[in-house]
């Protein structure tokens, strides 16, 4: 949103510091997740922003990005959202016999390793006061693809993750 993230930041003593921005509630909506080779040798960042609230469509979109992206099988492991479910999801998965679609347990949020990209973005983005939706959307994009461009912190996400070993 473009309403800041705050987090503690220091100042000079006895001068609280005071952060400026306007009350806009602008928004993006992102779809991420973090991909696993087999091997456990590569990792990956898949990711869609959207200006609007994401719906089947989107998540089923991403899903069809994804199998464009990833070669044999590929198990995707996702929350109970609502966007998760529903016809376009399981007619999806009925239209590609190499996609498998999990689910993790109900609200779940330390089993996903994707929760481990979103804290990275907001402590990254915290305390940012961007002016407009497009520069939201470049600084959020600037994140993520410093995200995907390194292994060790997407394989810290995974491996922080409560995520038995064996699974991902």
């Amino acid at each position: 949103m473009l309403i800041p993230g705050v987090r503690r930041t220091w100042a000079p003593r006895g001068e609280t510091p005071i952060h400026h921005h306007r009350y806009r509630h602008d928004r993006i909506s992102v779809i991420s997740g973090v991909s696993v080779s087999p091997t456990r040798r590569r990792f990956g960042l898949y990711y869609q922003l959207h200006r609007h609230n994401i719906h089947q469509t989107e998540a089923c979109a991403f899903i069809r990005q994804l199998l464009r992206h990833l070669r044999g099988h590929v198990i995707v492991i996702w929350d109970n959202g609502n966007i998760h479910k529903g016809d376009p999801v399981r007619d999806l998965g009925r239209a590609f016999p190499r996609l498998r679609l999990e689910r993790f347990p109900p609200y779940a949020p330390e089993l996903n390793p994707d929760e481990g990209v979103w804290t990275i973005s907001k402590r990254t983005l915290a305390n940012a006061r961007p002016d407009d939706i497009d520069e939201l959307d470049r600084q959020l994009t600037r994140v993520l693809e410093t995200l995907r461009e390194s292994p060790r912190l997407l394989r810290a996400c995974i491996t922080h993750s409560d995520l038995p070993p064996s699974l991902p």
